[in-house]
């Protein structure tokens, strides 16, 4: 008897997630939120706001509403990123005349976050009628993660980070995120570690990363300075299990992991 083709691998979807963080008097704080347990993807996992590109941030119109020196995938991978943000947690990262926007030049699109969100299309108009562009400059790209192959769905995801927008406060949108927390990445991980939280292999990965630099300033000189390593784990067959392998070039304080 023949054995049956295993079905093919879904292509990777383009991916961004974004790390906004700020300076507090005990350290660097990152904004999480908790996954909405009833979404099928990661549900109730402690993440970055984030999410997948759609057809409307590969629209031309963002080459004058999101300016910069970037090729369509780039540009469309960090539209989707600050889309996502402004989605999830409530906050938008914008410019008016090639300078960061205040938060007051910002209030008539936040306050129109409820219609917008359900079509992503209607962002960059919003963003155009008050008069604004979005601040894709703002993120610094530094890490880069692909979806194993054989997972039902599949990512393609760029890390960017950011400094969080200033006089503007976090609020999760009851969808997919149920919750927004800012958090010392070391207070993260310690709750992972005991239990209280559960945080995917990238997040995991990639906060331990974040958890070295001492202020925003430090956390981005360092992710312009990193090198991007694409990590795609490979999934091998142990004794003890399914393992996740990761190349170590990709620096990352542990390989192999245990899939889940």
């Amino acid at each position: 008897m023949e054995t049956p083709a295993r079905p093919a691998d879904p292509p990777a979807r383009l991916s961004a997630t974004v790390v906004l963080a700020r300076d507090e008097a005990e350290g660097l704080e990152v904004l999480m939120i908790t996954r909405n347990r009833q979404i099928d993807f990661a549900a109730g996992a402690l993440v970055f706001p984030g999410g997948k590109a759609s057809a409307a941030d590969f629209d031309p119109a963002w080459e004058r509403l999101a300016p910069g020196d970037l090729g369509a995938q780039e540009r469309a991978a960090r539209v989707a990123g600050l889309r996502e943000v402004f989605e999830e947690v409530g906050l938008l990262l914008a410019s008016r005349d090639g300078a960061p926007a205040e938060a007051a030049a910002c209030a008539s699109v936040l306050a129109q976050r409820a219609s917008i969100a359900p079509d992503d299309s209607a962002f960059g108009p919003a963003l155009a009628a008050a008069g604004l562009t979005l601040d894709v400059a703002a993120l610094v790209p530094f890490a880069h993660w692909v979806t194993p192959k054989g997972m039902p769905k599949r990512f393609d995801t760029f890390f960017y980070a950011a400094r969080a927008p200033q006089g503007q406060s976090a609020a999760c949108d009851g969808q997919e995120a149920a919750d927004a927390v800012w958090l010392r990445p070391a207070d993260a991980l310690a709750q992972a570690r005991a239990g209280a939280r559960t945080i995917i292999f990238p997040t995991r990965l990639n906060l331990e990363w974040v958890a070295h630099h001492r202020d925003v300033a430090t956390l981005l000189a360092a992710a312009a300075a990193r090198p991007i390593v694409r990590v795609e784990p490979q999934i091998v067959q142990e004794e003890a299990g399914l393992f996740q392998h990761i190349p170590a070039e990709a620096g990352s304080s542990v390989t192999p992991e245990p899939l889940d």
